[in-house]
């Protein structure tokens, strides 16, 4: 069954891939990554895309994170430069491109990444040095405990092995089950159209992936799998770099936040730069490469799973399933809480690191006493003294819509 040995073959570096990333979350100060940031200039923007890099968050993970950066004074170069960066790969999908499509993509992933996030910091901080920044307030101070090694090493593996798969789970399924649909349903033949014009496949790919929300890791298996079914490595290259720099929710709260200039640059810069490198791909790079890589994908499927893969497979679907019977228990406390007196509508939120996000921030506003907000409803409910308008304020900070009714 495709689906079930994709995961199989992805589990053991997602496993390792998630871990790293609790251990970056754990033992890495939150405040670093602001520090060395509110230069408008080409250190900033090189500084904010390798923090990025290995950071596992998604088109909608990162927009909170690079918010809270901007506030506490990073410039619009470097947040551009993260944005661009940090959801097109992470850890965890580096780790997963390895075991799906080889060495040669998972090592472009990266490359690819910082070559375009320099690109779009760069323009900025030549285009925004005519237009001097306005003061940014900053954040909220939250309260940071003072954590034993041990305690850290917890919370890595409660981060990781938890909160991270709670998070991209539904998404990495999603993507794995529309993967398994594409190799089951798709003739082999039926990209065929494209075999001679692999600028026309990449623009194609564009137009479904600059739209859509999907994951760094979610994106592996359908780029995959498109791959089989004929496209060239160019063209899935473009989905693992479009795929999950963007969505529709991202571009709409940039352009509020950074303005119509930096969205431009934004959005062109990761439009030219993945075409520019899946033409790389495709007519610079050797083509053993690649080849390798297909012959070993087409292959798979009916290798076998071996031992370890199996178990890995197995533990990942256990943490899966603890991570969704998690949230619905989340879910079902938060309906009990639903008699709390004012409820607002919050657009915008994508994730568990939105939600997260939200309330975080409007339990440190003052006068707040209880928060709760939902994320598939699109709501939070808010109990205590603070103002609709200090509330409201609080949640378009964080980077979101709060539409008055």
């Amino acid at each position: 069954m495709p689906l079930v040995e994709l995961l199989c073959q992805m589990a053991p570096y997602l496993l390792l891939g998630f871990l790293i990333a609790g251990v970056l979350h754990a033992f890495v100060p939150s405040k670093l990554y602001s520090k060395y940031l509110s230069r408008n200039n080409f250190r900033s923007s090189a500084i904010a895309a390798l923090i990025g890099i290995p950071l596992p968050l998604c088109s909608c993970g990162v927009i909170p994170t690079a918010m809270s950066m901007r506030r506490e004074g990073a410039s619009r170069a470097a947040t551009t430069s993260f944005l661009i960066a940090t959801p097109q790969t992470g850890v965890d999908s580096i780790a997963a491109t390895a075991a799906l499509m080889g060495w040669p993509f998972a090592l472009l992933r990266p490359i690819a990444a910082l070559v375009t996030a320099l690109f779009g910091g760069g323009v900025v901080s030549l285009v925004e040095r005519a237009h001097p920044e306005d003061n940014i307030p900053k954040a909220v101070e939250e309260k940071q405990l003072h954590k034993g090694f041990w305690a850290r090493c917890w919370e890595a593996v409660r981060y990781g092995l938890g909160d991270m798969i709670e998070n991209i789970g539904k998404w990495l399924i999603i993507g794995l089950v529309v993967a398994g649909a594409i190799t089951v349903f798709v003739p082999d033949d039926f990209f065929a159209i494209f075999s001679g014009n692999t600028l026309l496949s990449m623009l194609l790919v564009l137009v479904v992936a600059v739209p859509m929300y999907i994951c760094a890791t979610g994106s592996v298996p359908i780029a995959a799998a498109l791959m089989l079914k004929g496209l060239s490595p160019g063209t899935a290259l473009v989905m693992l770099m479009a795929g999950p720099a963007a969505n529709m929710a991202s571009i709409m709260v940039l352009g509020k936040e950074l303005g119509r200039r930096s969205l431009i640059t934004y959005l062109a810069t990761i439009i030219c730069g993945s075409i520019a490198f899946g033409l790389v791909a495709d007519y610079l790079l050797p083509a053993e490469w690649f080849s390798r890589v297909s012959l070993h994908a087409a292959h798979s499927h009916g290798a076998g799973i071996s031992l370890f893969e199996g178990l890995c497979g197995g533990l990942f679907i256990v943490l899966l399933v603890s991570a969704f019977w998690r949230r619905y228990r989340r879910n079902r406390n938060n309906q009990i809480l639903m008699n709390m007196t004012r409820e607002f509508k919050v657009k915008g939120m994508m994730c568990g690191h939105c939600q997260a996000n939200v309330e975080k921030g409007l339990a440190a506003l003052e006068g707040v006493t209880a928060v709760v907000v939902d994320l598939a409803s699109g709501t939070a409910r808010v109990e205590g003294t603070a103002t609709d308008e200090a509330i409201r304020a609080c949640i378009e900070r964080l980077g979101y819509e709060c539409p008055m009714e």
